[in-house]
């Protein structure tokens, strides 16, 4: 989960509200037997269990459009939840409550997170729902069951997040949406006959998705530009290629891949192991692309831009008594947290900032 927040803090911030984990305490030192009375009440603040991260797993991130273009987003939340399960062996039961994070929700399955609980075989007497906050959806399930453990009304809670945009929702025109829900309404054919002569040929245009803010009309590209007017496109572009060289993902042993990237055996194609939008580039190719919003001297290019996602990831979370009792190591303490607001307009990537001041 570490990894997930890097990614929503960091590399997808679209929106001014921000979580902020205070500092995690990672205890590589703790060595648990299967069952541990004293806890490290010095971490615990006055009447709060500990809440403790005791594993995390993730699908492929592919970019939109390939090989998980036939998929619905429940099916790659329903892989991360078996996911988790295989890598804990933690019984479906022992599970109190399912929390996950969406940005661009399916109509079909606007709660993602009871289907995909269900899919992954969970009993339907677990409670599952589903959160949304742009792009730190994934950070609110996951402060979400810290809620839940902190209050003591869960010990575990399974947290993750999900996108899919390789089919986000494309909508008829609201005139046609009008119409045709006056026809469904219609009772004589005289009546449908007459609300279908009056459609125009307007209103079949579709609406597509927005990619801008509905506030202020304005794409995360043009916040990205005007916060970045003060860099040059060459510390951006060495920013770039020094993530791409250092990412520790495709082949190497112990990396991101093989600790946690669970594979996904897509139905009549390949089984996919591996991210595939992280392309190498060299300084060189990327000082050719031009600006992708503020044109002729913006700093955002397709290169040092995040890509458009197909994904989800699985986080288990416990109170430190119980992952202790049922003999669980924890790899970190998440300790508190912090959302704050700002303008959307001249302040929407000021975030992490006013977060920080917060948090101190």
């Amino acid at each position: 989960m570490a990894f997930m927040l890097r990614q929503s803090a960091r590399c997808l911030p679209t929106t001014s509200r921000l979580a902020v984990i205070r500092p995690i305490s990672c205890c590589p030192h703790l060595q648990a037997p299967a069952v541990q009375a004293k806890t490290k009440k010095t971490l615990a603040k006055p009447g709060v269990k500990n809440v403790v991260v005791v594993e995390g797993v993730r699908t492929p991130f592919l970019l939109s459009g390939t090989t998980f273009v036939d998929l619905m987003p429940h099916d790659l939340a329903r892989t991360a939840l078996q996911g988790l399960l295989n890598r804990t062996g933690i019984p479906r039961e022992a599970v109190d409550h399912i929390v996950y994070g969406t940005v661009i929700q399916e109509v079909k399955t606007s709660n993602v997170a009871r289907e995909a609980a269900l899919g992954a075989g969970f009993s339907d007497k677990t409670p599952a729902h589903t959160v949304t906050m742009a792009c730190i959806s994934s950070n609110q399930a996951m402060t979400t069951g810290v809620g839940l453990i902190a209050s003591g009304q869960c010990d575990v809670v399974v947290a993750g997040g999900v996108e899919f945009m390789s089919d986000v929702p494309i909508r008829h025109s609201r005139k046609m949406r009008k119409a045709m829900l006056n026809l469904n309404k219609a009772k004589t054919i005289a009546q449908k006959l007459s609300l279908v002569s009056r459609i125009r040929p307007d209103y079949f245009a579709p609406e597509l998705p927005a990619v801008a803010e509905f506030s202020t009309s304005e794409t995360m590209g043009h916040s990205a530009d005007r916060l970045a007017c003060s860099l040059r496109r060459v510390p951006c572009g060495t920013g770039r290629v020094r993530s791409a060289l250092t990412y520790p993902g495709q082949e190497s042993p112990g990396s991101w891949k093989s600790l946690r990237c669970h594979p996904y055996k897509v139905p009549g194609k390949d089984t996919v192991d591996k991210d595939n939008g992280i392309r190498p580039s060299s300084m060189e190719q990327m000082a050719k692309l031009k600006p992708a919003f503020i044109k002729p001297f913006g700093t955002v290019t397709a290169a040092n831009s995040s890509f458009l996602t197909d994904g989800a990831s699985a986080v288990l979370l416990m109170s430190e008594e119980k992952a202790l009792a049922m003999g669980y190591k924890p790899k970190a303490y998440l300790r508190d947290f912090v959302y704050v607001s700002q303008d959307p307009k001249d302040q929407l990537l000021l975030g992490p900032t006013y977060a920080h001041t917060q948090s101190a």
